[in-house]
């Protein structure tokens, strides 16, 4: 049999394998009085199995119908008619609900067994539709938690492959430049699904050492940060909200910029001079000191992005879904 069987081919299969061993026992399952019962008029299905299992464990007609989304009249029917085929009554009917007869018990477990079987081969088919290349496009600051991720992932579904593309511009996902972008601004398209990741709190670093030589308090006022060394972003993204944000603080002296979110973590750290860097960023990164500032600096928004069509690919959602839940536990 191979994965990629239907769900529905799955339950037949299932069927196959084991239902037709009730009928052929010496003692039916269900006679407890050793008299051999007539199952070869009706081999039970699994349409009746899963009606006698809604049955035992709702403990009424009218619960099982709502689990299976039928009228509690239909599943009393169902139940009749197989009592009738197997020759003897399997669910005793009560005022405080229904039981089933100790006998039939058994029935119910071969019910759970299939339930279980089926669960597992479809979750197989699902794993396996996991498959293709999927291209995602970040800026270098992300990558660090990100990569790990992937790699659980490509571990799980063995027939993906990723593509990831660091880059400093905006790649077109819309246009199918890459299945999923992460970025810190929300998308423009209506061809684009933008979801809030979340805001990412942001403050000013700077090396042990830069610290130890020019600011030993480690606090920051506005009137001195214009005496200072300063790193940034280059003037492609000055309208950023935190590059704005240092302007306005006092950063006049910038003596490193790069588009490059690694390139500034490694002048930072290098001592460079003052940087604007994500708290978890930068907390991960050994010798580097959050200066105190008279103001707390704007938090920066990320954004996941994906085409609308894409949802319905697996690869897609899949490793969507999974960048979502990962970042909503790390962003704060």
């Amino acid at each position: 049999m191979e994965l990629r069987t239907s769900a529905a081919g799955s339950a037949r299969w299932w069927r196959t394998a084991h239902l037709p061993s009730l009928p052929n026992c010496a003692k039916s399952p269900l006679d407890g009085s050793g008299a051999a019962l007539d199952m070869n008029t009706k081999k039970p299905s699994w349409d009746d199995l899963r009606i006698l299992l809604a049955v035992h464990r709702d403990k009424s007609f009218l619960a099982a119908g709502k689990t299976l989304g039928v009228a509690a009249s239909t599943v009393a029917r169902r139940i009749e008619a197989i009592e009738r085929s197997l020759g003897r009554v399997l669910v005793h009917r009560g005022n405080d609900g229904t039981r089933l007869d100790p006998d039939a018990l058994r029935l119910v477990a071969l019910a759970e067994e299939l339930e279980l079987g089926l669960a597992s081969l479809v979750r197989d088919v699902r794993d396996v539709e996991v498959s293709g290349t999927v291209r995602i496009s970040l800026s270098e600051g992300f990558i660090r938690p990100l990569v790990p991720l992937l790699a659980r992932l490509q571990a799980k579904y063995p027939a993906l492959s990723i593509e990831l593309m660091s880059e400093s511009r905006v790649a077109d996902v819309a246009r199918g430049e890459a299945d999923i972008g992460i970025r810190i601004v929300r998308s423009a398209s209506a061809a684009i699904v933008s979801k809030l990741l979340g805001r990412a709190s942001s403050g000013l670093f700077a090396s042990r050492e830069y610290v130890e030589r020019r600011l030993p308090s480690a606090r920051l006022s506005r009137e001195g940060a214009g005496l200072h060394d300063w790193v940034g972003l280059d003037a492609s993204f000055e309208r950023l909200p935190q590059e704005r944000w240092i302007r306005e603080y006092g950063a006049m002296r910038f003596t490193f910029r790069s588009n490059s979110a690694l390139a500034i973590e490694q002048a930072v750290q290098a001592g460079m001079g003052i940087g604007f860097l994500g708290v978890v960023q930068a907390t991960a990164l050994p010798g580097l000191v959050q200066l105190e500032i008279e103001h707390t600096p704007p938090p920066v928004e990320v954004f996941l992005a994906f085409r609308r069509d894409a949802r319905k690919t697996p690869r897609v959602r899949v490793i969507a879904k999974e960048i979502e839940a990962n970042a909503r536990r790390q962003i704060r």
